[in-house]
Formats: structure tokens, sequence, C-alpha cells
């Protein structure tokens, strides 16, 4: 899932302390998993603002809800009425649902209220970890499904750059070493034959690197 972290209040009230008839929008999807930006999140937002306001002596209204996916314009589109009568929208998505929202009501000002930061498990609650890049052409296969691309900090693709110890990163040593971990599960699987097998140059286009990416499949898309 998209992890995500609630941006400072006092980031967010910078953005809206010249408004006084505020939208929150949280999301029901990643964001509330992660307990950045889901209605509980929204309604903390949403105290803290009109604390603000009240205490700064500022005429001021609030509103908070959320909708199933801020990725999807179903559930955009049934928030029109509160996104068109607010002066201001806070969208407590990830950076796709905010982008969402604000491609759906073009002449609205959208706010973040969250950082957007990776697609990573839930290690325990409140500990987020990094599992994959999103690189498009995915190589867990051979990896022992362990992603080099997402967890290596140099990204090597044959094998450990030389630079760990003791199992662990150079870059930091909390970091275990990706290399070091697809060693240990290739012996644990007994197919440590594949790290005779050279990883061929990635294309990188199909990462962040070839631009904004599309996917696009024939089979779901409707006639």
């Amino acid at each position: 899932m998209i992890k995500a972290t609630p941006k400072p209040l006092e980031e967010i009230i910078d953005y809206v302390k010249d408004f006084s008839n505020i939208l929150i929008v949280g999301c029901d999807g990643c964001v509330t998993v992660c307990e950045a930006g889901g209605m509980k999140e929204a309604k903390i937002l949403g105290s803290a603002l009109r604390l603000y306001y009240t205490q700064a002596g500022k005429d001021h209204e609030v509103i908070e809800t959320t909708v199933t996916r801020q990725c999807d314009k179903e559930y955009l589109a049934g928030i029109k009425d509160l996104v068109e009568n607010a002066d201001a929208v806070i969208s407590l998505a990830c950076g796709c649902g905010i982008q969402y929202l604000t491609e759906m009501y073009y002449h609205k000002i959208v706010f973040p209220g969250v950082n957007t930061h990776f697609m990573g498990i839930n290690a325990e609650r409140g500990r987020y970890e990094e599992r994959c890049a999103g690189c498009g052409q995915c190589i867990l296969a051979s990896t022992g499904g362990i992603c080099p691309i997402a967890r290596c900090s140099k990204r090597m693709l044959n094998g450990p750059c030389g630079g760990s110890d003791n199992g662990k990163c150079e870059v930091n040593k909390d970091i275990p070493c990706a290399w070091h971990l697809i060693y240990e599960r290739l012996e644990i699987l007994g197919q440590l034959n594949r790290l005779e097998e050279p990883v061929s140059a990635k294309d990188w286009r199909t990462s962040r690197d070839g631009g904004p990416r599309v996917i696009i499949r024939d089979d779901l898309r409707k006639d």
C-alpha cells in the first residue's frame, strides 16, 4: 500500500489561514491504513483548525468528509456539492488522490494534508517499510521475492556492491543489505544457482525514468 504521513499542522495552517470555509477530504484507502488520512485524521485536523480560527478571532466553517478512494472519479463525484461550497479543500489522500481531486475540480484550490512516501508494508503499527519502487519490470522471481530496486540503496541488480558489512548496508547500518537477504532466501529455497544467472541490463523506461506512466488493460476497459 501507499504510505504517507500527516503534514505538520503549522504548514497546513499556513495554506488555509486566509480562507474561512474549509473542506477536509479524507480517503478510506491506503492512508487510512497507515493512519495518515482517514476520517479519524480528518476529524483531528478539523478540530485543530477550528481551534486555530477561534483563537485567531476569525470566522470559519470546517467540514470533514471522506471518500472510499480519491483515485476513483466515481467517489470524487459524490462530494461535488461539498467541494463547490468550500473556499479551499485539504486532501488527506496520497499524491495520486490529491491530484485526481484537483483534476476533477479544476477551479477549486486544493492543498495536500499529507506527505506521500512510498509503497510499503505495515511492519508493525507506526512502522512502515518500503518494499516496491513500482519500476514496472518485476524481477522478484529471480531474487527470492526480495526486491533489490526498492531495498538496495544503490539498486544493484547483480549482487552486492561490496560495501555491506555483516549483512548491513554501508549507507545506513540500520538497513539490511538487500543482497544479503536475497542470498539467505535463495539458500533456504535451494536456489542459489539463480545467482549464477546474470540479470540483464534493466530497461528503466518502465520506471519513473521514462516519464509519467500509463497502464492500459484492454481486458478491463469498457466497450
